[in-house]
Formats: C-alpha cells, structure tokens, sequence
C-alpha cells in the first residue's frame, strides 16, 4: 500500500530518476555491489526525506541492498509527484504528495513507521521524534537511525544531553563528505535556482541578506556574490561573524539590514530571525525566502498581523500589503524554497551525502548491537573512511 498524488506520473518520474542516476556515480557503484551482496536482507528501513529524484536514487539502491524501503516526505513542499509515482511502481511504499496538510503529514508518518522498521532515516529528526512520543512501542526493533541535517543533528543532540534518547543515531550532517559539500555549495546553488524560479528577479546590483553564516549560509553568500549582489550577512555568534567579515562581506544586525535589504534569506535553523519589527522597516517590495528546514525562520503570524491584504502574485511568491502600505514578497510560504520553488540540491552533491546514507544503513546492520548511545565515537568518520579511504586526513 501506498499513497502518492497519481501513479500516471510515475513515466516522467523515471526520466528524471534516471537523469539523477547518470549524475551520482558513488551512489552507483554502491548499488552494483549491493545488487551482488544484498547487506540489507531482511531489514526494513523507514525514511522521512525530501522526496526527490536524488531520494529517489537512495531508495533504489537501499532496495537493491534488499531492504524493505518505506518514505515519507519530510516537508509538504518539497515532494515531487512524478518521482513518489514512479518509486511505488518500483516496489517501494511511498506516502507522500505535494501539498500535503499537517493533518496529513503526520499522518504519512505514522503509515511509514507501522512498518516497525529496523533503521530510520531522518531529515529533521520528525521520526525520531513521533517514536519517542508517541510510537514508543517500536523501539524495540530499531536498530539505530541516521539523520540528514543540521537541524535534526540539533534536536537529537538536545534529546541525548535530556538523557531521552533511546537508540543511536549516526550524524550524517557531520561527516565532512556531507556538510562541506551539500551544505555549502548545494544550499547555495539550489537556493538562488529557488529564488530565480519563484521571482525570476535580478540579483546583480541588489543589496541581498544573508541571516546565518554556518555551512549552509556560506555557501548562499559566496554563490550570490558570484552573482554581483551586494551581500550582507547577519550572525549571532561572534566568531562566524568576524569570518564574514574576512571573507569580505559586510556585517550587521538584522534590525540594521532590514531597513535596505532588496532579498533575504534564512539559513540559521534557529527561529523567529525576521519578525514584524524587521518587516516594519524593510523596503516596500522586499523578497523574503527561507531556506533553513523549519518555516519557523521568518515569523509568518507576524507577516500576517501586520498586513491587510495578500495575494499570489506568482507560483510560490505571496505578496503582502501591509497596513503601512509597503509590500513584501515571500517565498514558498517561508519553507525550503530551494525545495518548494526549485528541486533541491544537484544530482553531484547529493551524491556524496546519500552515499553516506546508504553506508550507513549497512554499517548499522553488520554492527547491529555493538554501538549504544551513550559511546563517544563518531560514525560519520566510519562511513567516510568506507566511502574515501584516501580520505581518512580529513576526519581527523
């Protein structure tokens, strides 16, 4: 069983599925040998990511490995209908479509881990966390689980410090074949392909807010610049702060920024960076876009109050007059807008991480009850080691 928009898609979703193919190589080759060795006989693995082509990929090669493959998406934006479609006639369950509601989406969920799965897969930690409140009862068979991003890092991180998480988790976030690589300059292309897709707006000569100068941050200010905006950066700490500033970008508070920003963008994993007090001042016309994980970055409750009339004015952009007469554009209705407007991150870069992905799950089934939660050892270097063994310098 499995819920998707329309199985007719499922044509288009394989040409895309195989462009994605002839675009990761490492993946590729993981999936010859796991055609020939199936390391993931008898396991079942329950994974909530962004159902793209380049997701699509991961879960045939999971499959050839021989695991029972179940996916949800992990956002209601960023599903690709074709791809879900044509995944469920290749024998994987899928849940997921675009547009799904929060009724829905946990609902997606919730079918993915009645399969009392073996390893999760997480892009957020949203399966982590649904097992340890209200799915406690499927503890019992997991083995562990991986996580794709910084923010879920961050939350099962917060879990293991409040002495409630019940089963390891391997940080594919910080393997350095991941965070160096997808984060910066897959964030940053992906992100500014979103933005031009949504606005089909001029970037050069614009004055463009970068909030947040981690991996993800450094790769949209370093791309947009390469564009010929005029890039400012806001960052709470310090130390990434005064990196901005060396790498050559301009630094301010958002409460400075705000008042001439042409295009913002989130990249912090944090919330509530761009609230009403920011849009009170912004530009009339000013485009705002989000591309951490949560749509919690940019305070849409306070869009809202503050406004008297909206509009889609374009696929993906929502334009809000405020009661002081300015308008402000926002993307993607404040989600992943390298995912609601665009496709995600290239073939190429999502191949290193998800080659991490599927080491991983054969990592965690040939070393099913030798790792705890409490042990200080770093998985991710283990699957980089598997995946560069030329490598191993970098992890150190």
């Amino acid at each position: 069983m499995s819920k998707v928009k329309d199985l007719k898609l499922a044509s288009q979703g394989k040409l895309k599925l195989q462009w994605s193919e002839d675009h990761m190589p490492v993946l590729m080759d993981i999936k010859k040998r796991f055609i020939k060795e199936k390391p993931l006989k008898g396991i079942k693995v329950a994974a909530c990511l962004h159902v793209t082509k380049e997701t699509g990929v991961l879960m045939r090669t999971l499959k050839a490995g021989g695991a029972d493959v179940y996916l949800c998406g992990s956002n209601p934006l960023s599903t690709q209908d074709d791809v879900a479609a044509a995944l469920v006639k290749d024998g994987i369950k899928v849940f997921a479509w675009r547009g799904v509601n929060n009724k829905d989406y946990y609902w997606c969920l919730d079918k993915v881990l009645d399969s009392k799965p073996n390893i999760t897969m997480d892009d957020g930690a949203d399966l982590v966390t649904r097992i340890h409140t209200k799915r406690k009862d499927l503890l019992k068979n997991i083995i562990a689980g991986t996580e794709e991003t910084t923010t879920g890092v961050i939350r099962f991180k917060a879990m293991f410090k409040d002495g409630i998480l019940e089963y390891p988790i391997i940080a594919i976030n910080d393997a350095h074949t991941k965070y160096l690589f997808d984060n910066r300059y897959g964030t940053g292309q992906s992100t500014l392909d979103g933005i031009f897709r949504a606005t089909s707006v001029l970037v050069s000569g614009k004055n463009l807010v970068v909030a947040g100068y981690g991996w993800c941050g450094k790769g949209v200010a370093m791309r947009a610049r390469g564009m010929g905006a005029n890039v400012t950066v806001t960052e709470i700490d310090s130390l990434k702060a005064l990196e901005a500033i060396m790498d050559g970008f301009s630094v301010a508070t958002m409460s400075e920024a705000a008042k001439s920003g042409d295009i913002f963008v989130t990249v912090t994993g944090n919330k509530n960076v761009i609230t009403g007090k920011h849009m009170k001042s912004m530009k009339s016309g000013a485009v705002v876009a989000n591309s951490g994980h949560f749509n919690s970055e940019i305070s849409i409750p306070d869009i809202k109050k503050l406004s008297k009339s909206k509009k889609v004015i374009r696929d993906n952009v929502e334009e809000y007059t405020l009661k002081n007469g300015k308008k402000i554009y926002l993307l993607g209705e404040g989600r992943l807008i390298n995912l609601a407007a665009a496709e995600g991150h290239p073939s190429e870069v999502m191949d290193m991480s998800f080659a991490n992905q599927a080491l991983s799950a054969e990592h965690i089934t040939k070393n099913k009850g030798k790792y705890s939660i409490d042990q200080d050892k770093c998985w991710g270097c283990t699957v980089c080691r598997q995946l560069f063994p030329n490598s191993i310098e970098l992890n150190k």
